[in-house]
């Protein structure tokens, strides 16, 4: 069932608020990744404690992701996308003031958690806003903004780390979610949302992603794309210091300053993957560059780096990060494959799947190779079984370049 499509510029409103509220989601998102060593080790934790803790508590944030990519997805579908947009905010911000006054591994956790489940509404929503108000020639390109601009976030965090101690970080993050709901009341509601609230139709049915052959196929590998990126962020980049022992760099490694070259990079690349889909006049082609490119580096890191520098570690990560900047086309895809009234519960579940993903799935392959072996050649084979995952879920997804957005599933 189609529905009168309206649409807004690649520069609209809409897409430059989506743009700095993913900033301040990304900002949040990394920072503990970031403050990790400082943060835990302030509190009196040892270096083992540093690791085991850490791993626990991105699995914490990680599980609240999960959660809360469930609960705003489908208010996202039942109540508006700008609901989304203004709740998920406000939980986060708060969090990640309370953030600043922990004094335990397990008040960390709780506060992540909880920040996780905030955190976790931001980017589909406004994925979602924005691709309905934007031409279909021109969606790719307003997404990518989207994600080039607030993937900087990442390197804010850092920029702060070095100049603030990592509590004062946390409020000035919970800070920026409040100062950026004033900028939230210029942005419109979506036309197509409107109209399928008119329609007598059922939204926000997480189940309906599951009740057809063809959307469970098309929800899953529209998961499945975007493993990559967790892996290499939530594995590679934010335990390079832990890699870098063991490859012998005797250099000290700054695992926040990794995630800074890491998203500074990836924010470059999700601008470009844009036009470059364009260009191709297809999102799975430029896809499979970025995942090419993703592939290389994953080989130098774990070949060039034996006895190497920390430089050396921040360019290759730099580099894993450029090849993982497809997060907005992936998350595009996804938005594309489903109809308007339960789109917006799928384009925020999904990426938070991925998310949730490095919880139930990445570090937990992680370990269990790295205990059958050892550390680093856990990480590579752990590489080479998400890229086959990955490669095969691209192979049986839909092309979506050319498809309207304005329909409903039945």
């Amino acid at each position: 069932m189609t529905l009168q499509k309206n649409s807004q510029s690649v520069f609209s409103i809409a897409v430059i608020v989506a743009a700095l509220g993913y900033f301040v989601d990304i900002y949040d998102l990394l920072l503990f990744s970031i403050t990790r060593v400082p943060s835990l080790k302030s509190i009196g934790l040892s270096d083992a404690q540093v690791l085991s803790e850490g791993e626990s508590i991105i699995m914490w944030q990680m599980g609240g992701l999960l959660i809360g990519g469930i609960i705003w997805g489908v208010m996202g579908d039942k109540k508006g996308r700008l609901s989304v947009l203004f709740g998920s905010i406000i939980l986060y911000s708060l969090a990640n003031i309370a953030n600043g006054f922990i004094q335990t591994p397990d008040q960390f956790k709780i506060v992540r958690f909880i920040a996780g489940i905030g955190l976790a509404g931001e980017l589909g929503a406004g994925i979602t806003l924005v691709s309905e108000l934007t031409p279909k020639d021109k969606r790719g390109i307003a997404t990518s903004l989207v994600a080039g601009i607030g993937l900087t976030g990442a390197v804010v965090a850092f920029i702060m780390k070095e100049n603030f101690d990592w509590r004062t970080c946390y409020f000035i993050g919970g800070g920026l979610g409040l100062a950026l709901l004033l900028l939230r009341i210029s942005v419109f509601e979506s036309g197509m949302y409107h109209e399928v609230k008119k329609m007598e139709v059922e939204r926000g049915n997480f189940f309906m992603l599951f009740n057809s052959k063809q959307r469970v196929k098309k929800y899953i590998c529209s998961i499945l794309l975007g493993l990559p990126t967790w892996f290499v962020i939530g594995v590679l980049v934010t335990f390079s210091s832990e890699f870098g022992k063991q490859m012998g760099i005797e250099e000290k490694i700054d695992p926040g300053k990794a995630i800074m070259y890491a998203y500074a990079a990836i924010s470059i690349g999700d601008v470009l993957i844009g036009f470059i889909s364009q260009w191709f006049r297809s999102r799975k082609k430029a896809l499979y560059l970025f995942y090419f490119i993703t592939a290389v580096f994953m080989i130098l890191f774990f070949t060039v780096q034996r006895n190497g520098s920390a430089e050396k570690m921040y360019w290759i990560c730099a580099g894993l990060g450029f090849g993982t900047g497809f997060w907005a086309i992936f998350v595009t895809m996804g938005t594309e494959q489903f109809g308007t009234n339960i789109r917006a519960t799928a384009a925020t579940t999904i990426p938070n799947m991925v998310r949730g993903m490095l919880t139930v799935l990445i570090i937990p392959l992680f370990k269990l190779f790295r205990g059958m072996t050892d550390y680093v050649t856990g990480g590579w084979i752990t590489a080479i079984v998400i890229m086959i995952i990955t490669i095969i879920a691209a192979l049986i997804t839909e092309e979506t370049f050319h498809k309207d957005l304005n329909y409903v599933e039945e």
